[in-house]
């Protein structure tokens, strides 16, 4: 059975914090429901870029940095429905 904890282990990652799983599937969720489902797994691949990136420049946390990608992210989502998709 596929275990996240252990797909970071193999990865040479830290595990993921509650915090932040929640976030990044908050995050996949918006970008499912708000822009395409297919673009959700390229839009995840993208946030680790810009944490991984962060973390080797030094300057912030990986939390921090995480928070900081989400927030550039859905800031470029459409609106959110009434019903959760799209406006």
């Amino acid at each position: 059975m596929y275990c996240i904890d252990e797909a970071a282990a193999t990865l040479a990652q830290e595990a993921l914090t509650e915090d932040e799983a929640a976030t990044l599937l908050a995050t996949a969720r918006a970008v499912a429901h708000r822009v395409e489902r297919r673009v959700t797994p390229l839009s995840a691949f993208l946030l680790g870029c810009a944490v991984g990136r962060g973390l080797a420049d030094g300057n912030a946390t990986r939390p921090e940095l995480l928070r900081e990608a989400v927030v550039q992210l859905e800031a470029m989502l459409p609106p959110e429905g009434p019903n959760g998709g799209t406006g």
